[in-house]
């Protein structure tokens, strides 16, 4: 189970080994021992076609089509996980989601075929959603017109609502807009879909505390191994320096030598991150500022900031008005977010507080009502929370009490408090007062308040039992 977590979702295998109790076998199991365990915020879940895939297929999971029985098997599991209340499910395609060993993880192994016998026995049920990091079309029209037909057929037969997140892309600029027609396609058709966008750039961190884009790379992975005081001593030897700089500047020979083509960052697009602004500046233009090549302005860089300097690299680059025409597309919610799971890679947690501090203060694109609702009432809709997401006599007590003319993201930080040490971006934010779960502070000023007041949120099924 963990080859389909620990390099797909960046949690380590160490972490997981010391922090998960296995108290359950089945999915009902697990929502329960959920349901027991201490919460500061609320929780709901959905059943994941990779886990689902181990458990039923073992082994064979990662490279075989699954039988009769297994799907048999496979679509009773996920039924009953519905009843018992999980969301609904989801899968992965995505080429991005791989074991440790550089192998697709369980889900891509299935076909679709797989796919839409689980999700029509999920739709049997009258509840569940199903979600799905997509496939990588490219850009060629036919790829992208199966890959859409089979997506809303999918959501027409079943009655499932569909659901994927989705930015754009530097390196194809108009292709969300394809994928946004589908959403109006589908609705025309009398299915259900939505798109799951973000309200800014999506972005890898890296930094000397954490990964940075050479971990692996001939002659830097051993620097790399050595503890942080030691690659200090060793970083600063121009004689090391000119290796590193040298392995940095062509494709690595190692991943090569698996059949890997892995270039060195585009230095155009790696930004030193100062400030949470994104006009931070590129390491091409610093490294033609110092007169050295960008693989040595990295280095260096980073030791005058004694390791501990934030490098960003926008994986989307999306473009303001793209961004804005996306987040008030009537079908769309403003809630794709990778940093929760990949937790030493990705920082986009400011997609919240950057709505307020970018889109209503800075570029006046929203008004606060807008914006408040947009990360309230509409995911609790989308979601079927009908009892949250507003001010309501009646509904559940979860608040966020705010300063408009300050709220806005800090700078994220490396903290070493996930089980057995293992790391991760910690980031809070100015102007939060408080945050109140089911009537009970659980932050203020950021800090925890030591209330345990969250929940497990059961999907429609479960609520009516």
């Amino acid at each position: 189970m963990f080859r389909n977590l620990e390099r797909a979702e960046d949690i380590a295998r160490e972490s997981m080994i010391e922090g998960i109790r296995w108290r359950w076998e089945t999915y009902p199991e697990y929502l329960d021992v959920l349901d027991a365990l201490p919460k500061g915020i609320n929780y709901a879940g959905y059943i994941g076609h990779s886990a689902l895939r181990t458990y039923v297929m073992g082994e064979r999971a990662f490279a075989e089509p699954a039988g009769e029985d297994d799907l048999a098997r496979m679509a009773a599991i996920v039924t009953e996980a519905v009843r018992a209340g999980a969301m609904g499910f989801t899968t992965s395609r995505s080429p991005n989601h791989q074991t440790a060993d550089h192998k697709p993880v369980a889900s891509r192994a299935a076909s679709w075929d797989e796919v839409r016998a689980i999700v029509r026995a999920m739709g049997e049920t009258g509840a569940g959603m199903f979600e799905i990091a997509g496939e990588r079309t490219g850009p060629d029209p036919d790829r992208i017109r199966d890959y859409h037909e089979r997506l809303r057929e999918l959501s027409v037969e079943t009655g499932v609502p569909v659901t994927w997140g989705m930015f754009a892309s530097r390196h194809a600029p108009d292709l969300w807009r394809r994928y946004f027609d589908l959403l109006d396609e589908t609705a025309e058709a009398g299915g259900r879909m939505f798109a799951q966008v973000h309200s800014r750039s999506l972005n890898v961190l890296y930094t000397f505390e954490s990964y940075t884009p050479f971990d692996g790379w001939d002659v830097w992975r051993d620097v790399r191994a050595l503890p942080l005081d030691e690659q200090r001593a060793r970083l600063a030897d121009p004689a090391l320096q000119a290796k590193l700089v040298d392995v940095a500047s062509r494709p690595s020979a190692r991943h090569a030598a698996r059949g890997v083509t892995l270039p060195p960052p585009d230095w155009d697009w790696l930004f030193v991150m100062d400030s949470m602004t994104e006009r931070n500046r590129s390491l091409s233009e610093l490294a033609a500022e110092r007169g050295v090549a960008p693989a040595l302005a990295f280095i260096d860089i980073a030791l005058e900031g004694d390791l501990k300097v934030l490098f960003r690299h926008p994986i989307n680059n999306e473009v303001d008005a793209d961004v804005l025409a996306m987040m008030k597309h009537p079908r769309s919610v403003v809630t794709f977010s990778d940093s929760g799971a990949h937790v030493s890679q990705i920082m986009d947690s400011s997609l919240q507080t950057h709505i307020f501090s970018h889109w209503v203060r800075e570029k006046q694109a929203l008004t606060l009502e807008e914006a408040v609702r947009m990360v309230t009432f509409e995911p609790a809709t989308h979601w079927g929370l009908h009892d949250r997401g507003l001010l309501r006599v009646g509904f559940a007590g979860d608040v966020t009490v705010f300063d408009p003319e300050r709220i806005g993201p800090r700078m994220p930080e490396i903290v070493h408090d996930l089980p057995g040490g293992a790391k991760r971006f910690r980031q809070t934010a100015d102007g939060i007062a408080a945050t109140v779960v089911n009537g009970e502070v659980l932050l203020r000023d950021n800090v925890h308040t030591g209330a345990q007041s969250g929940r497990l949120l059961r999907g429609p099924l479960a609520r009516a039992g």
